[in-house]
């Protein structure tokens, strides 16, 4: 349970620096660089499964997986592209802060709820592949939206 209620701290610090970041990132131009990378440098998480301890069986990787697609759409709701002074950014949402305090509000429960049953090891490479399974979907909407406004701007300042 020690595990669990660290591991919990350790989400909800993790979830407000991301509130801070994306903030704070709204006052900056977006590229497809910015929108790409996240998920590739959370990806080196996967290297946890070379662990016995972290292993999870196919029906909870589905089940992971199929949760973290389901938050995504939360978080692609909220994500939304402006032109300001000739770049590309990020409109601001009020929404967004609160959808990403659900979502954590959300996994430190299923987290205590699931580490009587799950291993504390397992429960976490579940949580990971949730994790990973909620940003890589949001990101790749994220992506096409940015190409899609920055072709039509390239067209628009041609004209």
């Amino acid at each position: 349970m020690v595990m669990v209620i660290a591991s919990s701290i350790a989400a909800i610090i993790m979830g407000f620096m991301v509130i801070f970041i994306r903030t704070k990132a709204q006052k900056k131009p977006v590229s497809a660089k910015k929108i790409i990378l996240p998920p590739v440098f959370m990806s080196t998480g996967a290297l946890m499964f070379i662990s016995p301890f972290f292993r999870v069986h196919p029906p909870q990787i589905i089940e992971a997986l199929f949760v973290g697609m389901v938050f995504s759409i939360l978080l692609i709701k909220t994500s939304k592209f402006e032109i300001r002074d000739d770049d590309i950014y990020l409109k601001r949402s009020k929404a967004f802060a609160f959808i990403l305090i659900g979502l954590l509000i959300i996994r430190i429960v299923g987290k205590v709820l699931l580490s009587t049953s799950i291993d504390y090891g397992e429960l976490s490479g579940m949580f990971w592949i949730l994790a990973f399974g909620m940003i890589v979907p949001w990101r790749i909407v994220m992506y096409i939206q940015y190409k899609k406004i920055h072709q039509e701007h390239q067209s628009f300042s041609t004209i």
